[in-house]
Order: structure tokens, then sequence, then C-alpha cells
């Protein structure tokens, strides 16, 4: 594994660095700036973190259908690992820890969301827009640890706070229709 930064192609001054805009080409241009990225995903012009959420969708589809249960939450953990290298060493090189192009945090963080959510639609669907909802608006702690939290740990931390809650809804969320149902 290298940990030498992505080539930015421009000078190695930080304000040079803070105004490079990422392309396809620093994104393949080293494994961190595409793991971090999320294969390129995140150089999306409108709401790149959106659709580095969306990522998730097939990624999950795929390795739910080939990975039983302990190994599917195993990569999982392996990807949030990996992604606080990628991200940490990508937004080195950006000039920017939490550039808004690196989506790998949200790939991964929803990613875990689609595994504690139920197999139907209505339910991954309300998945999305309520981990979207708390990515976006970082609600209390969620915006405690963006703030306090550095480095590709900080960028990734975050995210899986907001599927913490995203999930805490959903569980309560069903708990209560379940309750309604046999009262």
């Amino acid at each position: 594994m290298t940990t030498s930064t992505p080539e930015t192609h421009q000078s190695q001054d930080d304000s040079a660095a803070a105004q490079f805009r990422p392309d396809i080409y620093f994104v393949y241009s080293h494994a961190a700036s595409l793991i971090a990225f999320s294969g390129g995903a995140g150089l999306s012009p409108i709401a790149p973190g959106t659709v580095g959420t969306l990522v998730a969708f097939p990624l999950f589809w795929w390795l739910n259908h080939y990975l039983n249960p302990v190994y599917f939450l195993l990569l999982i953990d392996i990807m949030f690992i990996v992604g606080i290298w990628a991200c940490g060493l990508c937004g080195r090189a950006l000039g920017d820890p939490d550039h808004g192009g690196m989506v790998w945090d949200e790939t991964v963080a929803f990613l875990l969301v689609l595994y504690f959510t139920p197999d139907d639609w209505t339910w991954q669907l309300a998945a999305f827009i309520l981990f979207r909802f708390f990515d976006i608006a970082k609600p209390q702690p969620i915006r405690y640890y963006d703030n306090r939290l550095t480095g590709g740990f900080g960028v990734m931390f975050d995210d899986m706070v907001a599927a913490f809650f995203t999930l805490l809804c959903l569980a309560g969320w069903k708990a209560w229709v379940l309750s309604e149902t046999y009262f």
C-alpha cells in the first residue's frame, strides 16, 4: 500500500492546492483518490454526496447476493478502515481535509444502513431520505464530531453517526408500526 499523496498537477503551496479542482485524471491517479471519490461518483457537479450515497444501492444488492452476513459486516468494517486512509491522504493532497468530492464516507455509511434496513424499496427509500437529512443537516452530536474530529477518521466517523441516527429512526418507526398492528 503506497502512502504518497495523489498528484494534484499543481504547485505544492497551500493556496494552489486549495484551488485545485479534482478531475477524472486525479481520481484515477492514485488508489486513495479512487476510493475517496467512490470511483468517480464524487466528481458529480450536482450533489456529489447524494450521488455517493446512491452508489451504495447497487453495491449493496451485489454484495448482499454473494456474501453471508458475517462477511458482509466484516467487509463494511474493512471499507471503513480503508476509507480513513484514503480520505486522509486524498484530503491532504487536495488541501481540504473534508473535500465535498470525497464521498466514500457516504457510500460506506449508507451501505451499513442498507444492511440493517428491511429488504423493501419503501424502507430503503425512507432510509435514503433520512440518511441524507442527517448527513446534510448535521444535527447534534453529528455536527460536534464533524467539527472536532479531523483527518480521514473525522471524515468517516460523522457519517457513521448519521447512519446510527438513521437506523434509530427506522427502528422507532418499525416498532411503532408493529405495535399498531397488534393492538
